[in-house]
């Protein structure tokens, strides 16, 4: 009998067939998750009783920076805004926040007791520099600072450089006591001059004004420009301190020197381009660079002054 010859069955056929009965993928459940990125931040931290202020002003100069340092691993940048310098103290400690600016004395103090790095000056307002004024009312009579012996003097805070540092310095070396009075009623020797703290420019300019206390201090920038006119033609002008870096800016203590000198790049030169200078304006900032003569160099008169400043008894 003769036999069926045998069926041909295609090798491509073949391999499709173990294709579709290989054991089946695992459910996607079951796959590993991916592991995430971390985000980096470069944070900056500021002290004020307005959040919302302070972080409309820094955070397009926090977003620039940040910007520039995509290589180093920063994805954004964040503004950290507290109530007292000793958080800001914690917070650089702890590596929580990356940068700090402020003026030099709270600066310095603030460095001393974090550890943190004093690196570059900060131009505010378009100046380098500044200096305090002590001025009194035309009523009161004080024409000069040795009229102010056994009189009241009104000045910001007491870790202000240009409300209290400054004009405490200038009135002590020209042979003034000074004593710290709590409140702008308390009586006053006839041979110091009493102090009492309005925490604020504006609140000293009107407790002149209004006779609360016969003089006052502030910096030059308020009693030259921001100050109404019609208010300083009732001043009279008694004198002027010496100057002093008008802001510095500083990085936490264990921040690698390689971001470090990133951030001092991109912060001195932020100034040559349309998006910088419109993060710097909205920061009242002009620029940012080196100290010309160093940052010692800088710095060893205003430690000078703080032990000048140790010696005064605060309210």
């Amino acid at each position: 009998m003769r036999r069926k010859p045998a069926r041909y069955v295609p090798a491509v056929f073949i391999l499709i067939l173990a294709a579709c009965i290989s054991p089946a993928s695992p459910p996607a459940e079951t796959l590993p998750a991916p592991t995430p990125v971390a985000e980096r931040f470069i944070v900056f931290g500021d002290i004020s009783d307005d959040p919302a202020e302070v972080i409309e002003g820094t955070q397009p100069l926090a977003d620039v920076l940040a910007a520039g340092l995509a290589e180093y691993g920063v994805s954004g940048a964040k503004v950290k805004v507290v109530n007292s310098p000793q958080e800001i103290i914690q917070l650089l400690k702890s590596g929580e926040i990356d940068l700090y600016f402020d003026s030099v004395y709270p600066a310095t103090l603030v460095s001393d007791a974090s550890g943190a790095k004093i690196i570059l000056r900060r131009w505010r307002f378009g100046v380098e520099t500044y200096q305090s004024v002590i001025f009194a009312s035309r009523e009161s009579g004080v024409k000069s600072v040795e009229d102010l012996k056994g009189r009241m003097v009104a000045m910001d805070t007491p870790y202000s450089t240009s409300g209290f540092l400054l004009p405490a310095v200038y009135l002590v070396e020209k042979g003034m006591k000074l004593s710290g009075k709590a409140d702008s009623g308390e009586a006053v020797a006839p041979d110091e001059i009493g102090f009492t703290f309005a925490y604020d420019d504006e609140n000293i300019l009107q407790w002149v004004l209004s006779g609360v206390v016969p003089a006052g201090v502030t910096d030059d920038y308020h009693f030259d420009k921001a100050f109404p006119r019609e208010a300083v033609q009732n001043l009279v002008e008694l004198g002027r301190t010496e100057s002093t870096p008008r802001q510095v800016a500083l990085v936490r203590p264990d921040m690698d020197p390689a971001l470090q000198d990133a951030i001092v790049e991109i912060l001195t030169t932020m100034h040559e381009t349309p998006q910088g200078q419109a993060a710097l304006e909205k920061f009242q900032t002009t620029r940012f660079d080196v100290f010309p003569e160093g940052i010692e160099a800088a710095t060893q008169r205003m430690r000078e002054m703080m032990e000048i400043v140790k010696e005064i008894p605060l309210p």
